[in-house]
């Protein structure tokens, strides 16, 4: 493994028993794979900054960022990626402003995705099982 260590934080979103995903776009890193919202930690931000941010530019809505769930490490072959999961609450109706997929998954679905090796804690947390 070589590269950055990127902080990245990204929002817990549940509605009834169901979860706020969406799916990184063609050309990006891990592309084709299914994430929670959120993204990279820049220089003088907070954390709670960075996924306000994020959730703006990614989903047109503000977030009210609560308790941290989960944090994990892992590295990549081309970077070692901090995650910080943080249990958000949606200001507004979300809508996908960079053209990605979004869907609200039940709780029972989410380990039928493709997700990040890094998220893979989290989800077997939220699933109840290893």
């Amino acid at each position: 493994m070589s590269g950055a260590t990127l902080h990245v934080v990204a929002a817990v979103v549940e509605d009834g028993d169901r979860f706020l995903v969406t799916r990184r776009q063609p050309g990006v890193h891990l592309a084709g794979m299914w994430e929670f919202p959120g993204g990279k930690v820049a220089a003088g931000e907070s954390h709670e900054q960075a996924l306000r941010r994020e959730m703006q530019e990614e989903l047109g809505t503000d977030v009210e960022v609560g308790a941290l769930v989960s944090t994990a490490a892992h590295g990549y072959d081309d970077c070692h990626v901090t995650l910080h999961f943080y249990v958000c609450q949606l200001e507004t109706t979300p809508r996908p402003m960079l053209g990605q997929e979004m869907r609200w998954v039940p709780r029972g679905e989410l380990r039928s995705l493709g997700f990040p090796a890094a998220d893979e804690e989290l989800i077997a947390l939220l699933t109840g099982g290893a």
